[in-house]
């Protein structure tokens, strides 16, 4: 096992804490093997009637995947290994949306990419006042992955957009508006939380007993001022990336995500779009992870991965040069090509 995992149960609750706190529990992949191991454990296991997430940084629940790891295995020339950090990664999130026993998360603080993956696909989903939520790997020239897609596809189209496009971070009450969250609960009521998930595990129906927790335990989430913001926006779908990123431009009251959008990889702004769509059709989370995965194995092969990663994360510069550099100079085969075939699959 891990260390960067805690495994433990607390009566008939299994309990997960993701414990990497130094890079605010970003997922390697012995913490996704770890974490996959435990829930196939606890499934059949009738000492167990529901399983519980948590992430001990002070920071918050969980920063992602560990992309750098990734980024290294691609430049060293091994990308195959990446795509099994990926494969792992997306084999987690599916067992995670498809588990038999009540999932819950009590989430906090910063909780983005892979860590929506885990957070956002769980039945209960308690996060906190104070908590920022985002998908920015269109800052690093990947693309919304981790099945987000398959939740966001239940959020009205415009509000799922501008969030994964832009990659900005929304707070607790705009979370609970796209749908990434259920219920904002007090910080000094965690504890005592805790202990009643503890307890609603043991009971005959312990979905039914969470559930009841949840809507005692929910203080009001507020404004979600993002979503207002993206409801701005032309009810008449965009049919392109660049039509939307036009349509964001013209709406004065969202100028400063305006300013985002042409910062971000051309490549990533197509594959996002394109698979928010696709997700739409699908309406499947299975069916959007095997697409997430097609997609993982063609970006991360492109060069704005292996840049975007080094400016962001790496030389931290904050200044990728993008190939294209703009969405007018994508070549539609043969930079879209690979990207919308991988889609639309086989």
């Amino acid at each position: 096992m891990t260390d960067d995992l805690l495994i433990s149960t607390d009566g008939h609750l299994g309990r997960i804490a993701l414990d990497r706190p130094a890079a605010i529990n970003a997922l390697s992949l012995s913490m996704i093997e770890g974490i996959k191991a435990a829930l196939l454990g606890w499934r059949d296991d009738p000492g167990i009637g529901a399983v519980l997430f948590e992430g001990n940084s002070p920071k918050g629940f969980c920063s992602g995947g560990d992309v750098r790891a990734a980024r290294a295995l691609v430049v060293a020339g091994t990308p195959e290994l990446a795509d099994a950090y990926f494969a792992s990664e997306y084999e987690m999130n599916r067992l995670i949306a498809t588990y038999p026993k009540p999932l819950a998360v009590l989430g906090h603080g910063i909780t983005m990419g892979g860590g929506i993956g885990i957070a956002g696909h769980c039945g209960f989903r308690f996060t906190q006042p104070g908590a920022r939520f985002a998908m920015p790997e269109s800052a690093i020239g990947f693309f919304g992955d981790v099945g987000v897609n398959a939740i966001l596809a239940k959020a009205p189209l415009n509000r799922a957009l501008l969030f994964m496009l832009s990659g900005a971070s929304v707070g607790a009450a705009d979370a609970v508006a796209l749908g990434l969250a259920d219920a904002v609960v007090a910080p000094e009521r965690v504890a005592g939380l805790r202990a009643d998930l503890a307890g609603a595990a043991a009971a005959p129906e312990p979905a039914a007993a969470i559930g009841r927790l949840m809507q005692a335990d929910s203080v009001v989430a507020g404004a979600a001022p993002f979503c207002a913001l993206a409801d701005l926006l032309p009810a008449e779908p965009a049919e392109s990336p660049a039509e939307f990123v036009a349509a964001v431009a013209a709406v004065p009251a969202l100028g400063e995500i305006a300013a985002l959008l042409p910062t971000r990889s051309p490549g990533s702004l197509v594959a996002t779009f394109f698979a928010q769509h696709a997700a739409r059709r699908l309406m499947d989370v299975t069916a959007t992870l095997a697409m997430d995965l097609r997609l993982a194995r063609v970006m991360a092969r492109r060069p704005d991965f292996a840049e975007g990663v080094r400016a962001v994360l790496v030389d931290k510069d904050q200044a990728p040069k993008w190939t294209p550099a703009t969405l007018a100079e994508l070549d539609v085969e043969r930079d879209a090509g690979p990207i919308l075939r991988a889609v639309k699959g086989p």
